[in-house]
């Protein structure tokens, strides 16, 4: 299953109104969890069954709540149980129609 997620905090302390300080906190959850991910400039997307990919959104979650007391979270899921490579694999089929 795959699971675009964006989270920001809803207030930061730096000059310029950036949360990138925030966001690679969370990036960090994603990548220490060793599931298959992708960061784009808009969302994260990780791969994994529900068991695996819930609590690694919470502990985004909550690493960004250490930057803010309100945090946002936006999720988008492909549920598509027992299925893997899908990071991949949907992006593979797309761009070989479009080769045809």
């Amino acid at each position: 299953m795959l699971f675009a997620f964006s989270i920001a905090p809803a207030t930061t302390d730096a000059p310029d109104g950036s949360v990138s300080a925030a966001v690679a906190d969370a990036v960090r959850v994603v990548r220490d969890s060793g599931l298959p991910h992708e960061l784009t400039s808009m969302f994260t997307t990780i791969e994994g069954e529900w068991e695996e990919v819930m609590p690694v959104i919470k502990g985004a979650c909550d690493t960004v709540a250490a930057h803010s007391d309100r945090v946002s979270l936006v999720i988008k899921a492909d549920l598509r149980p027992g299925r893997r490579g899908e990071l991949t694999g949907k992006v593979n089929r797309v761009e070989e129609l479009l080769d045809e």
